[in-house]
């Protein structure tokens, strides 16, 4: 069997931790992508790296099983006239493409190659289509969406959502191509937790982007109305004027001495606060799908998370609780938490992860999905081909 030429196409590309789960969501599925007998791959992406950095040329050579290429950025956030040049022949030459994000650079000029070549696209939405209640979507981005959504062809085109609620959205939205959904997977480190309680009593554990879509100001709510003794400690960083409001928000509620901000972290960092943490709390007004719940999931610890994220779930494994996104729920369910054995609701959150969200599972499931579109592809053309002869 001839293997599938896959070019997958992103705005930003691992190391790009400024970017968050959506870096390490795709690191993991093409590292799964390029284990896979039957696939070739290449990734096409920027060396944007945030607002004010790059990916150095040391840092790209990190990505060695498949070929890497990053497009130097010359203007922010994701624009490189490099890849643009790149499309137009690496598109030519793939079977299919998978397309990353939904308001970015890339995404329109591929979409548009693909059908001037008519190739099969897998789009991967990355949780763009969601709104939240104190978010307008406003006349550009609607613009966008329909512009994206001329040069979707139902045959070709199948969106990738992550959540039965990110697929809802994108049937509205993106009217012409079928939508499907599959679950992301998590990296599986090492697991050893013992029962600790260390003297700040119930660790908490924020890690994520600082934005005000994430609830923040609800969990530094709750923290101060909480009858444990807990301390929070958050990991991630955002726009500088946003993190100083967040800050004045702790001095205000008199949290200094039990809100710590640690800023972005990776790496055996990254590990460190997890394996330090007693429960990891996920506040977000709307997620498709969280990573940061599997990320500490499959670390053993268990979270509590809103119900603006999919994960309704970590109630019936066991796992955790899900809440509403308030002050007054959120501090109740820290307290509740508190009297649980998190141990084994991490045992229990970790043996989930292992059984239905492996990265080599989820590829199978996106090959698959190439395979259905390439075989339609072929079939079109032998019936074209058919009735060319007829004629």
């Amino acid at each position: 069997m001839e293997p599938i030429k896959v070019l997958f196409v992103s705005p930003s590309f691992y190391p790009a931790t400024y970017y968050g789960g959506p870096t390490f969501v795709n690191k993991g599925l093409c590292d799964a992508l390029a284990a896979h007998p039957n696939i070739e791959l290449k990734v096409l992406t920027t060396d944007s790296n945030g607002p004010h950095a790059r990916i150095t040329g040391e840092a790209q050579s990190t990505n060695t099983s498949y070929q890497t290429i990053y497009c130097r950025r010359f203007i922010q956030p994701d624009i490189a006239p490099g890849l643009l040049f790149r499309l137009f022949g690496m598109i030519r030459r793939a079977d299919v493409v998978h397309l990353n994000a939904v308001y970015s650079f890339p995404t329109i000029p591929a979409l548009a190659l693909c059908r001037l070549f008519q190739k099969p696209v897998v789009w991967s939405l990355h949780g763009a289509l969601q709104v939240w209640t104190d978010e307008k979507r406003s006349t550009a981005k609607r613009v966008w969406e329909r512009v994206c959504d001329s040069f979707c062809d139902r045959r070709r085109i199948v969106v990738h959502a992550a959540s039965d609620q990110e697929k809802s959205i994108s049937d509205v939205v993106i009217k012409r191509a079928d939508s499907i959904v599959i679950r992301y997977g998590v990296e599986m480190p090492s697991f050893k937790r013992e029962e600790s309680r260390s003297a700040d009593g119930l660790r908490l554990l924020y890690v994520g982007r600082l934005h005000p879509i994430k609830g923040i100001e609800n969990l530094l709510r709750a923290v101060a109305r909480t009858h444990t003794k807990v301390s929070l400690h958050v990991y991630g960083a955002g726009d500088a004027m946003y993190e100083a409001k967040l800050r004045t928000l702790v001095t205000e509620f008199c949290l200094d001495d039990r809100v710590r901000f640690h800023g972005n972290v990776h790496g055996e960092a990254k590990e460190e606060a997890f394996r330090e943490a007693d429960l990891s709390i996920i506040p977000s007004f709307k997620e498709s799908f969280g990573t940061v719940v599997s990320e500490a999931l499959a670390r053993g610890v268990p979270v509590i998370a809103s119900r603006g994220t999919p994960w309704e779930r970590i109630e019936e494994i066991g796992c955790g609780l899900w809440v509403e996104n308030n002050p007054q729920d959120l501090a109740a369910a820290i307290d509740r938490a508190a009297a649980m054995h998190l141990v084994e609701m991490g045992k229990r959150g970790r043996a989930w992860m292992e059984r239905e969200f492996a990265w080599t599972n989820v590829a199978r499931e996106i090959v698959d999905q190439y395979r259905r579109l390439v075989r339609r592809e072929s079939s079109e053309e032998n019936e074209a081909a058919t009735w060319v002869k007829i004629a």
